[in-house]
């Protein structure tokens, strides 16, 4: 599989393309509150991306509901997502970042349903969504 094209910016022309809340979950690692993003309750057939970068990362087929207050999805696109250890908050789990742009996006948790077991737990404000024709 070939890498992604990289895409480095530095902070002011981050801030120049996002949003205030993008630049601080996608660049400062922050968090939405649950249950209050865009897309948590989204059962609309379409196409997640990053909203930094653009790179495609999950399909409406692979979001369920967890319960847990954000979108999450039982698998990504291949070879999309870097994965890092995140010890923060006293709490061991395994942050999920843009492979191309180094976003933050959330979380992954091996509580997810079958096929993968995985829960990625992703932030709305870090996708842009294109619905399905």
């Amino acid at each position: 599989m070939t890498e992604p094209k990289r895409d480095v910016r530095s902070d002011d022309e981050w801030r120049r393309v996002l949003d205030p809340e993008q630049f601080r979950v996608l660049r400062l690692k922050g968090t939405e509150r649950a249950f209050t993003g865009e897309f948590h309750a989204t059962k609309t057939p379409g196409t997640y991306f990053c909203a930094g970068c653009g790179t495609k990362l999950f399909e409406s087929d692979t979001k369920f509901d967890s319960g847990c207050g954000w979108p999450s999805f039982f698998e990504s696109e291949p070879g999309v997502i870097t994965y890092e250890e995140d010890h923060s908050y006293g709490m061991h789990r395994v942050e999920v970042m843009c492979a191309r742009c180094d976003g933050h996006l959330g979380h992954v948790f091996p509580d997810g349903p079958p096929p993968t077991g995985k829960r990625y737990c992703i932030n709305s404000v870090s996708l842009r969504f294109e619905p399905r024709d």
